[in-house]
Order: structure tokens, then sequence, then C-alpha cells
């Protein structure tokens, strides 16, 4: 479904990426689009900051409740998807050629819609959650897999300069 989705987005959506011919100005590029990416981590934090305020614990540092608990645990989640992922997604803009950069912010937001379906999901019951994370999963693999690619077989005289 990731492929599809992003296929489509990138077929028929109407933007393109600025002109970027250097590195730092795509990794900056590539920041502000990441900056995005987070919306739905803070609003996870600040869910979890309210039922944990509105929890019927006696103990604020007891055994936590069920919904304090998958709060707090999307949150922690998240954060971790979203280091691995903010960090392929840099490695990735530097190789990617001009025309397809518009993947940039396209992967930013399958990344979190992908976190938010994970989250509701994750609510609803603990089997269906594997959508969501395969959502956020698979093309963080993806962009793990060219991005060694990029580094070991397209520009091996590069790799550490």
């Amino acid at each position: 479904l990731c492929p599809c989705l992003i296929y489509g987005a990138y077929i028929f959506l109407p933007f393109d990426a600025p002109l970027l011919p250097t590195v730092s100005a795509r990794l900056v590029y590539t920041l502000r689009c990441a900056a995005f990416a987070t919306f739905p981590i803070v609003l996870g934090m600040i869910v979890s900051a309210i039922s944990r305020l509105c929890s019927s614990a006696l103990e604020p540092f007891g055994e936590l409740q069920r919904e304090v608990e998958i709060h707090r645990t999307y949150v922690s989640q998240s954060v971790h998807l979203f280091i691995l992922y903010f960090f392929n997604m840099a490695v990735l803009a530097t190789y990617l050629p001009q025309e397809l950069l518009k993947l940039i912010p396209l992967l930013t937001g399958l990344f979190a819609i992908s976190r938010l379906i994970f989250w509701m999901s994750y609510a609803i019951g603990r089997s269906f959650r594997a959508f969501g994370f395969s959502m956020t999963f698979l093309p963080l693999l993806v962009m793990l897999l060219w991005n060694l690619y990029g580094m070991f077989v397209l520009e091996p005289e590069n790799l550490l300069s």
C-alpha cells in the first residue's frame, strides 16, 4: 500500500521541490520537512499528559493504567522511529536527483499519517497495530536499503567524504 500511496501522491499532487543544488540546501529542506513529522509525536505527548492528569491512579509513580500506557508507549516508539526516519531521509536527500526531491515531503507526510493510524489502531486493540507499524517501518527499511546501495554501489569513492 505504501508504494501505491507514494506513487499516487508523487504523480497527482501539484507541487515540485524547490531547486536545491547543494547538499547543505537539501539537508535544510529535509530538516524543514521533518519538522512536520513531529506533529503526531507532540500530539501524543499532549494526550499522554492529559490522560495522566485525568487518571484515577492514587499514586502518580505507581503502575500505569491501560489508557495512560497506550499513549506513553506510542510516544516512546514514535520518537525512536522518528530518529531513524529523519537520519535516513537526510542521507536520502543527498543521493536523490533534483527531480525526485519531491519524495522528501511525501515520505514525511506518510510517516505522520502512518503514526496516527498506528496510534488509533493501538488504542483499538493490540492486534490491529501491525498495519500502522508496517506503514512506518517498511518505507524506513526501503530508505535504509537505498541509502546503503547509494553509499556502497553508486558512490563508493565518496563514502566518507
